[in-house]
């Protein structure tokens, strides 16, 4: 199939418009995107289990984001995805895909809808990770 002129400069035009907004796209959110706070800061993490069982680890820690507190002390195991950590492994104990299960983050009981990998801590932050039944 042969293109006019015209049909050509509008697919050009239209390239270079959805260029534009990806890179505009790519730029608002380095600027905007959460930083962690740097400096030495105190965190908790909680581990809940399916029977409701807690057990809470505290880590002082000069890193900016949770995925490298989170790992360096040998709390979770996962795998390295698009999106940073996906953790498979809390504490010792692996999310079982079969049965739908999965480690949820939470701070402060709200969803995180980062990765740990990019999610920003501060001094006195509360995280949970919570092993969840269900898709």
């Amino acid at each position: 199939m042969k293109h006019t002129r015209r049909q050509k400069l509008i697919l050009a035009v239209s390239a270079f418009i959805l260029l534009a907004a990806c890179v505009g796209g790519w730029l608002l959110y380095r600027r905007y995107a959460p930083q962690g706070q740097t400096g030495d800061k105190q965190i908790t993490v909680q581990v809940i289990q399916l029977d409701g069982d807690r057990d809470s680890h505290t880590y002082r820690t000069d890193e900016a984001y949770l995925g490298a507190v989170l790992t360096a002390n040998h709390l979770v195991a996962g795998e390295e995805g698009a999106y940073g950590l996906f953790i498979t492994t809390v504490d010792g104990v692996a999310a079982d895909q079969s049965r739908q299960q999965w480690w949820c983050l939470t701070k402060g009981g709200e969803q995180v809808n980062t990765s740990a990998d990019q999610t920003p801590i501060a001094d006195g932050d509360t995280f949970e990770l919570t092993l969840t039944e269900g898709y």
